[in-house]
């Protein structure tokens, strides 16, 4: 229990910060309704309106201070709208539904994970080639670098839109734009575990005349699976930003990307909060599945520490 409470401390204090900001966040929302109410008189001009601050106003009129936390389309929903429309989304809509959160979060996650395949595949690929290959260290490694300096917010739809010119349409566009972005932790990981061994236990390898595939299978491999894990926890994460990038430029009707699209159209930034905690959720539960996984790998392997 006392390992639970550093991380509750930190959400505890975000949540009373975002409980705090909601007032100054929707006052000016508030202000028309209240004046209406009889509670507050509000300037006449928008002009005047706006030399008005939403703390001042706060401050002067603490009887509508509730009033910003119910509204229907706040600029910051309170904390309580937003476990409501989760819950509304999650537990009481059909899971096949299109209002079902679970619906888009299968559809989102379907590409994270097909994504995350492709990338890890490929990362760990390229990561043995530039640590035995010197060409590859030279040439494949700048670039892998370079790669992650295009906004992938450029990329997404220049991937979306060639690959539907040809009619590649639905999971495979979202699962390369996250491959995309999953592959770099997993290549900087792998390759920095490769190379962790040092120079002792290579050189046992070679008093005992081991080969090239005996040194990489007995040791190489087992000293990056710490290495490997800690990247696959970002990689997982970072597929799943980029399966969520992937929907927004094609219009998609499904998914958490598609979800936020339809709050910001509409007019309901609950909606759009609601999907965006779903997407935090998502990444939470594919991270501690992987961190089980880890501890139960490495301990396997005798790394007790590095699994605590």
């Amino acid at each position: 229990m006392k390992a639970l409470w550093p991380p509750l401390s930190i959400v505890l204090v975000i949540v009373c910060l975002w409980i705090a900001a909601v007032v100054p966040m929707n006052i000016h929302l508030t202000a028309d309704q209240a004046a209406r109410q009889d509670i507050v008189v509000t300037p006449d001009t928008p002009a005047e309106r706006k030399e008005v601050s939403g703390i001042s106003l706060a401050l002067q009129n603490p009887d509508i201070w509730g009033m910003t936390y119910t509204l229907d389309r706040p600029n910051l929903p309170s904390p309580h709208q937003v476990g409501a429309e989760l819950y509304k989304t999650i537990f009481t809509v059909a899971p096949t539904s299109r209002r079902s959160l679970l619906h888009h979060a299968w559809v989102t996650l379907s590409a994270t994970l097909l994504g995350f395949v492709i990338g890890t595949t490929v990362g760990i690929l390229l990561a043995v080639g530039i640590v035995y290959n010197r060409t590859m260290d030279k040439s494949v490694m700048p670039w892998a670098i370079t790669s992650q300096t295009i906004p992938i917010l450029a990329l997404a739809p220049m991937v979306i839109v060639m690959l539907g010119s040809i009619g590649i349409q639905g999971l495979l566009p979202k699962s390369i734009i996250s491959a995309y972005l999953s592959f770099f932790p997993v290549v900087v990981g792998m390759v920095k575990g490769l190379r962790s061994p040092d120079a002792m236990q290579l050189d046992l390898l070679r008093t005992y005349n081991a080969s090239p595939n005996q040194g990489f299978w007995k040791l190489r491999l087992p000293a990056s699976m710490p290495y490997l894990f800690a990247s696959l926890k970002i990689g997982i994460s970072a597929s799943l930003v980029g399966a969520i990038v992937g929907e927004l430029p094609t219009g998609a009707r499904a998914g958490f990307g598609a979800r936020m699209l339809v709050g910001d159209q509409y007019g309901q930034p609950i909606v759009t909060w609601a999907a965006l905690f779903g997407a935090a959720i998502t990444a939470a539960l594919l991270v501690a599945i992987l961190s089980l996984i880890e501890r139960r790998t490495l301990r396997r392997m005798g790394m007790v520490g590095a699994a605590a």
